[in-house]
């Protein structure tokens, strides 16, 4: 049982770290990162397609991998 938890963990780690690596960049430059937070903060532009994908992939996989890292760390912990 152990094992096999911690072989999901990894997988779902792999997953996070290209979900992360496949989104593109917010910001270009010092200008870019001022007025960046502004629009992501008022919402001006709303993510589409691919985007919005990789974001909600992104969240879902943190959560999936924030979840299994408690229930090994259990296991690991009660062995």
């Amino acid at each position: 049982m152990e094992l096999a938890l911690k072989i999901i963990l990894v997988i779902a780690s792999l997953g996070l770290i290209a979900a992360v690596l496949l989104q593109p960049g917010k910001s270009a430059g010092l200008s870019g990162a001022i007025s960046g937070g502004a629009e992501h903060l008022f919402g001006k532009k709303k993510a589409r397609g691919l985007e919005l994908f990789l974001s909600r992939l992104t969240m879902g996989l943190a959560i999936v991998f924030f979840v299994l890292s408690l229930i090994v760390a259990y296991f690991v912990k009660g062995a």
